[in-house]
């Protein structure tokens, strides 16, 4: 039996979570929860990397309580983020930026001016969010340039990674998340650097996912009283590692969605697709395991229901997902609608009201209770996905008989039951630790315990239940009859 160690952190919260492989069968042991998001300094938002750093050591010391015998160690987190180190001293320049920070707001003129927005994708296949780290780099240089200078950035999970004694490089898929490589040579594209200003200097080497990246430092070592424990570059970006543990067939074609507070559509290729129909349609070509490109969109997911229920919670005390769930229950369906993606739910705020205001702006009148806001989000979101799967259908030339939906999403019960509703197909929800799982399925082909990456889906499919849901014909029929109005505001 081999164990490994995965840190997954997402936007809200990390855990600490071990992996036991043992006869084909992956068991999971949670060992450290933590809370995570953004810190207001200064009128910017920032991760708090110090306090990152040390609830990864936290999960280390616990996990090697339960396991002294730990074989690897792989971090995933969320894409587009950096962190810049000082080429001398080693030190951070400063804390990461979130990526929800405002400070983007005029970046698409900074980089537009420099290389048009089509060119851009025709030399990365990224999708233009101003998320993405070309973006946010580019805000970065105008504001502090001195950043630039005697230092390189790493992507966020090797930053963190770094602090327990990884090397400095990045991994590839989490570096395919900012607008900044070629998608064919899968390495930075220096040219485009170039075109825009940016030092070469500052990016670092890609390595590719199965890896080894270092191993612990020695007075951690000597702290925690183990051994050099291995680090793994795994699907470091956390919709990788997802995708990595999608319980799908061996042949035929299908599609997946990594629902978490962003919910990622799409499917695995061999190789890019870059073209304008693509680009119209916001599909992007990220890194994969084994080769594999992502293709896929960006949905804004859960984020909607948890700035609301932190808006809610603030405002009218303490409120839970389920009693949110209830509420759109016995709401209206399809009174309300909005475009998940708009601009205006992009940053936190009074999401309930941005909502309302959405709704008011667009002629649909004024939202009057609490059960209205979440029917919209829920309607909406699985009328997104139905919009955005028969996208992926025309540009792919392919028809889906299901949709395999993996990640913290698939606990939401009728967000999956109305989007199998919405598409008039059966929805395959789970696993929903899919991140932790496919970070720790890396490590093991890393480690020599599994051949590649058919392998490990098989243990997945062998080690976790899903559930289907059929869709309700009553409820397709309604869906069917607002798709056109959906589409209208949603464009």
């Amino acid at each position: 039996m081999s164990s490994f160690l995965a840190f997954d952190l997402g936007a809200s919260s990390g855990r600490a979570i071990i992996g036991s492989l043992e006869s084909g069968k992956l068991t999971l042991t949670e060992v450290h929860r933590f809370a995570n998001g953004p810190t207001e300094q200064g009128g910017s938002i920032y991760w708090d990397y110090p306090q990152l750093v040390e609830e990864l050591k936290t999960g280390l010391a616990k996990a090697l309580k339960v396991d002294p015998a730990i074989a690897g160690i792989g971090i995933d987190t969320w894409g587009v983020d950096y962190v810049f180190f000082d080429n001398t001293t080693g030190e951070p320049r400063r804390w990461p930026y979130h990526y929800r920070d405002v400070r983007t707001g005029n970046a698409e003129s900074d980089v537009w001016s420099k290389v048009s927005r089509e060119e851009l994708y025709s030399r990365t296949g990224i999708q233009c969010m101003v998320i993405n780290t070309v973006y946010q780099l580019a805000a970065h240089f105008r504001e502090h340039p001195e950043d630039f200078e005697n230092s390189h950035f790493l992507m966020m999970p090797d930053a963190l990674a770094r602090a327990l004694g990884g090397d400095d490089t990045s991994e590839y898929t989490d570096c395919s998340t900012s607008n900044l490589l070629d998608p064919v040579s899968r390495q930075w594209d220096l040219e485009l650097a170039d075109k825009l200003g940016l030092p070469r200097e500052i990016f670092p080497k890609i390595v590719p996912p199965c890896s080894c990246g270092g191993t612990l430092r020695p007075e951690l070592c000597k702290e925690l009283g183990c051994g050099p424990i291995p680090i793994f570059k795994i699907g470091s970006h956390d919709t990788a590692s997802a995708v990595a543990a999608v319980p799908a067939p061996l042949s035929g074609n299908w599609a997946y969605i990594s629902a978490g507070t962003w919910a990622l559509l799409g499917a695995e290729l061999d190789r890019p697709l870059v073209n304008e129909a693509a680009s119209q349609n916001s599909f992007t070509n990220e890194g994969g395991l084994n080769g594999k490109i992502r293709f896929l969109t960006n949905i804004m997911g859960s984020w909607l229901f948890q700035e609301t229920r932190r808006v809610w919670s603030e405002q009218k005390g303490k409120i839970s997902f389920a009693e949110m769930e209830k509420l759109a229950l016995n709401a209206e369906p399809c009174r309300f609608l909005i475009n998940p993606n708009d601009s205006s739910f992009v940053t936190p705020g009074d999401m309930p009201q941005r909502i309302s205001d959405f709704c008011e702006s667009s002629g649909q009148g004024k939202i009057s209770d609490d059960g209205a806001v979440v029917r919209a989000i829920y309607d909406s979101l699985a009328l997104y996905f139905r919009c955005k799967l028969e996208t992926l259908e025309e540009l792919l030339g392919v028809k889906y008989a299901c949709l395999n939906v993996v990640g913290g999403g698939t606990k939401d019960g009728l967000l999956m039951q109305l989007a199998s509703d919405a598409l008039n197909i059966p929805v395959v929800a789970g696993p929903v630790e899919a991140t932790a799982i496919g970070n720790l399925l890396a490590q093991a082909i890393t480690h020599g315990d599994l051949a590649d990456l058919a392998a490990a889906r098989q243990v997945v499919k062998d080690s976790f239940k899903v559930k289907t849901y059929q869709p309700n014909p009553a409820m397709h029929a309604l869906y069917n009859g607002e798709i056109d109005r959906f589409r209208a505001l949603a464009k």
